[in-house]
């Protein structure tokens, strides 16, 4: 497994984001995906995740309503759309897939611990 994001940046509060996993190495039907977030001196958080090819979307409480996450398939791509940026939102965000092919119904949760294969990060500063 894969995984390289990109479109972080700098954007003033207010702006809009899209980040993009391109992933390669497995089956997007059988994996479990999400974003996750890190500030300085803070613990990994998830933002957004689906836990199982039919999952609802989960998404943290204050990214709800601001932000998307979604998949190409055909791309082999994942994304997060973040608008209505706010200071607080700045951090090194990660994608991450977790195989769950042998799971059944089991929707794995939006948890850092969770999660087996990471990309390396792509920074997000938002300027207040």
């Amino acid at each position: 497994v894969q995984l390289v994001e990109s479109g972080g940046g700098l954007v003033q509060a207010g702006g809009s984001l899209r980040l993009s996993c391109a992933a390669s190495g497995f089956t997007f039907d059988d994996y479990a995906i999400g974003w996750f977030r890190q500030a300085p001196g803070k613990e990994r958080e998830g933002v957004s995740c689906i836990g199982s090819s039919d999952a609802t979307p989960y998404y943290e409480d204050s990214v709800k309503g601001r932000f998307t996450i979604s998949s190409n398939k055909a791309k082999s791509t994942m994304y997060l759309q973040m608008n209505r940026l706010k200071a607080e939102d700045t951090a090194a965000y990660f994608c991450a897939v977790q195989d769950r092919s042998e799971f059944g119904d089991y929707e794995v949760p939006c948890e850092a611990t969770e999660f087996d294969s990471w990309g390396q990060g792509t920074q997000v500063v938002v300027s207040s």
